[in-house]
């Protein structure tokens, strides 16, 4: 099917617990997601359900991203599953899914990932990605990590000024997810989206 509209919440798709991916259904879902992904400006990052597909399927691809610590190039994910987590970090987190709003979001800076490809460890930006995208298997979104909606909650600041030329995955947000590159004026460490 090629790149797909972006579901917006509050669409009740993206507050389900999506069902492990198929091996026959897998490749298809994955293509549709890193597609649309990379059809996205500052994305690094998509899950299946935020192109309405309720599985648990995750892109994420922070080549040449800035913050990046780790580089796993593009990161596949079916049915993953996080083994290992350690430290903890606050930092800015978009979403394609809430397209307007930012926020302060707490993760672990370095995770290891069972999926049905085998395993992968990420640290830093790449970690907090990945876990961002994880969670919309699960129905969770970043505003649902917030801790406290009044203080850590932020109206998102345009990016045409900041976007790189041709788009693609850097250019993509870290998590807007789905997850953001670039650095905003949002705050001095600006967001990630997916």
């Amino acid at each position: 099917m090629g790149v797909r509209d972006i579901l917006l919440y509050p669409d009740p798709a993206l507050k389900a617990v999506a069902a492990p991916v198929q091996a026959e259904e897998a490749e298809r879902v994955a293509e549709d997601v890193v597609e649309t992904m990379r059809s996205r400006e500052r994305c690094v990052g998509l899950a299946a359900p935020q192109i309405g597909e309720a599985v648990r399927l995750v892109a994420v691809d922070v080549t040449d991203h800035p913050k990046a610590e780790t580089q796993s190039g593009l990161l596949i994910l079916a049915n993953p599953r996080i083994v290992e987590s350690e430290g903890s970090e606050v930092g800015r987190e978009g979403c394609l899914s809430i397209p307007d709003l930012t926020a302060n979001v707490r993760r672990a800076t370095r995770i290891v990932v069972e999926h049905t490809a085998g395993t992968v460890e990420c640290m830093g930006f790449e970690a907090r990605c990945v876990q961002h995208e994880i969670d919309h298997l699960d129905g969770v979104l970043f505003l649902d990590r917030v801790e406290s909606l009044a203080h850590d909650v932020f109206r998102r600041k345009s990016y045409a000024s900041s976007a790189r030329p041709g788009g693609g995955p850097e250019a993509r947000d870290a998590p807007s997810s789905s997850s953001e590159r670039a650095a905003s004026n949002d705050s001095a460490s600006g967001p990630t989206g997916t």
